[in-house]
């Protein structure tokens, strides 16, 4: 069984303390987002697990707790996202700084093969143009020459719990935009070089457009083939049939939970309410089985 930590929150960075008392208990419980009377118990016990993937912005606050999750036999990647957006899309998110040298230790305590760079979404606004766009992967690419092997990309969705917060972004005079075709695809060749330049591979994560000809394939997040050649375990083919058609994850047990990340990104789908997302934060339990609330063992 694979582990996702987490499609729907940010569990290293505001949750690693529950994180690890859910390691040592062996289990946590999970509701079902769209019937919570449904709850599921997972195992986390170490023979149960083959991988977890750790998705976030900010993993410091679980990088002191990594040697016991070595020393208990644990098998671990992170993706890592490190976009640099100007505050207005992300006002809570650690500054680039930080981030930069986070990306830097992880890698130098883990190795370059278990940290996967993010660049994601790419948000297309009157203040992040193509020319933003190409500037900043090219200067966080060569920030990180030597401390990855792989960049993957994608393209915002817009998802309607957004809409709003991004009306709320044009009374600031910041727009959504789409570039033109042309200027697109002298970016995703300007990517696609700049990751090259940096000893990367680049790939994009469940794009429906053709990347492919500015030398940017698909890849998975979750993925069998990774966890093949890192770790050596032949783990499920099959994909995820809870996410999109183009996503090319193979199966996980997602432990998140959403409206719990306290980032604030207007663009993201994983939570609906800022307010709600501090109140669950706030009302969390280090010793409760599920992530916030208290979702006991279901009989």
């Amino acid at each position: 069984m694979i582990i996702s930590a987490s499609r729907r929150t940010d569990i290293p960075a505001f949750y690693a303390r529950w994180f690890m008392n859910r390691i040592r208990e062996g289990y946590c419980t999970v509701p079902n987002p769209f019937n919570p009377k449904q709850v599921s118990r997972i195992s986390l016990k170490c023979e149960d697990v083959d991988v977890i993937v750790f998705w976030t912005r900010y993993p410091r606050p679980l990088i002191p707790y990594l040697n016991e999750l070595e020393d208990r036999g644990y098998r671990y990647y992170f993706l890592y996202t490190l976009v640099n957006y100007p505050r207005p899309f992300g006002p809570k998110s650690p500054s680039h700084k930080r981030s930069l040298n986070t990306f830097r230790e992880l890698s130098h305590h883990i190795g370059i093969e278990k940290v996967i760079w993010r660049y994601d979404p790419i948000v297309f606004s009157t203040i992040t143009d193509s020319s933003f766009h190409k500037e900043t992967y090219h200067h966080i690419a060569g920030k990180l020459k030597g401390y990855t092997t792989r960049s993957v990309i994608s393209l915002v969705n817009i998802y309607r719990k957004a809409t709003k917060r991004l009306h709320l972004l044009e009374k600031q005079g910041i727009r959504i935009t789409e570039p033109p075709k042309k200027e697109f695809s002298d970016l995703m060749k300007s990517l696609s070089a700049a990751a090259s330049a940096s000893g990367m591979k680049i790939s994009s994560c469940a794009e429906e457009p053709d990347l492919i000809s500015h030398g940017i394939y698909p890849s998975k997040c979750i993925d069998d083939d990774l966890i093949q050649n890192v770790f050596g375990l032949d783990v499920t083919h099959r994909k995820d049939p809870s996410q999109r058609a183009a996503c090319g994850c193979v199966a996980s047990r997602d432990i998140g939970m959403y409206d719990t990340c306290l980032f604030n990104c207007v663009y993201c789908y994983a939570t609906t309410n800022f307010d709600r997302a501090r109140e669950r934060h706030r009302n969390s339990s280090l010793t409760s089985p599920s992530l916030t609330g208290r979702y006991e063992n279901p009989l």
